[in-house]
C-alpha cells in the first residue's frame, strides 16, 4: 500500500469484498453480543428488536430523553432512525448520540423521510452534521437529499431515477463523513473515495413495510462488534440480503405473502448460515 491510497474508515487498510468472511463476521457479532440502543420509529420497534437479537445483539429501546444517555453509555451500538420524527424523539436522538460521542459507541444514523418535508430535511442533516455518525442507511432517494440533490421522496419511500446513486454515495459519505449505505434494488455501500455494489436480496423484501429499518439496525448491530465502519457495513448488507433471499426460497418454511413473509425473514436473520462468497456479490464500482 502507498501513502496514495485511499483508508476505509476507521484509519485501517482498505478493505477488500474478496478478504471478506461472512461466517466470520457474524461470529464476531454473536461472540461479542453487543447491546444496541434502538431509537426507532413506532411501526417498526418490535421487528427491530428481533432483528437485533436474531443477530446475536441485545436489544433495548430507551427513547426517554431522562434516561437515554445513562443507557447509551453501556452500549455498544445505537441506531437512530428518524421514522416518527417529533419534537420529543429529536430531542432524544440528539441526547442519545451525544452520548455515544462520550463514550466511544458508533452511531448509524437512518434518516427516514429525508427529501419529503422541510422538518425531516432539517433534522437528518442535524444528525449527520452534529453527531458524525459511524454510518448512515436510507434509501436511494433519502440519501441523494442529504447529498444536497433533488431527490423523489413520497411519504418515506424513494420514486424515481437514481442512475448515479454511486457517485451519489460517495459525495454523502464526504459530506458526512460516514460510511454511506444507500438501499434499493442494488445496495451501495460508500466512503468518500470508494462505493461498492451489494447484489443481494429479493423482490419480496420491498413488500413489507420496514425492512429498511430492519437494514438500519442489522448495520447498527455490526458497527458495534467489528470496528471497521466499511467492513460492518459491507458484512451487514450482504448478510441481510442474503438472508432475504433465504426467506423467499422458503429455506425457513412457507410463506403464503407479505406478512408471513416477514416471519420468514426474520426466522432466516436468526437461522441463516450464508456460504456465500462475497466476492461473488459485491463490485467495487468507485476506487
Amino acid at each position: 500500500m502507498t501513502g496514495d491510497e485511499p483508508l476505509a474508515a476507521g484509519g485501517s487498510a482498505p478493505v477488500d469484498p474478496a478478504g471478506l468472511d461472512l461466517a466470520e463476521a457474524r461470529a464476531t457479532v454473536q461472540e461479542a453480543t453487543p447491546l444496541v440502543n434502538a431509537l426507532t420509529n413506532a411501526v417498526t420497534v418490535n421487528d427491530v428488536a428481533n432483528a437485533t437479537l436474531h443477530w446475536g445483539g441485545l436489544p433495548v429501546m430507551s427513547d426517554d430523553d431522562r434516561e437515554v444517555a445513562s443507557m447509551v453509555a453501556g452500549a455498544q451500538g445505537l441506531l437512530l432512525n428518524m421514522g416518527t420524527v417529533s419534537e420529543a424523539s429529536e430531542a432524544a436522538m440528539m441526547t442519545a448520540g451525544e452520548a455515544a460521542a462520550d463514550h466511544g459507541v458508533p452511531v448509524v444514523v437512518d434518516p427516514v423521510g429525508a427529501g419529503a418535508t422541510p422538518t425531516r430535511d432539517r433534522v437528518a442533516e442535524r444528525l449527520v452534521t452534529e453527531l458524525s455518525p459511524a454510518v448512515v442507511s436510507g434509501n436511494y432517494g433519502e440519501i441523494a437529499a442529504l447529498a444536497g440533490e433533488d431527490a423523489e421522496v413520497r411519504g418515506v419511500e424513494s420514486v424515481g431515477d437514481h442512475a448515479d446513486i454511486a457517485e451519489t454515495a460517495v459525495a454523502c459519505a464526504r459530506e458526512t463523513g460516514a460510511v454511506v449505505v444507500a438501499s434499493g434494488e442494488t445496495d451501495v455501500v460508500a466512503t468518500g473515495a470508494r462505493a461498492f455494489e451489494v447484489r443481494s436480496g429479493d423482490p419480496m423484501m420491498g413488500r413489507v413495510v420496514g425492512t429498511g429499518c430492519l437494514l438500519g439496525v442489522t448495520l447498527a448491530t455490526f458497527a458495534a462488534a467489528i470496528d471497521d465502519p466499511l467492513e460492518a457495513s459491507l458484512a451487514g448488507t450482504l448478510a441481510f440480503g442474503l438472508a432475504g433471499e433465504a426467506a423467499a426460497a422458503e429455506a425457513f418454511g412457507a410463506y403464503h405473502g407479505p406478512s408471513s413473509y416477514l416471519t420468514t425473514f426474520l426466522d432466516a436473520i436468526a437461522g441463516h448460515e450464508p456460504t456465500t462468497d462475497p466476492a461473488d456479490r459485491i463490485r467495487e464500482v468507485i476506487a
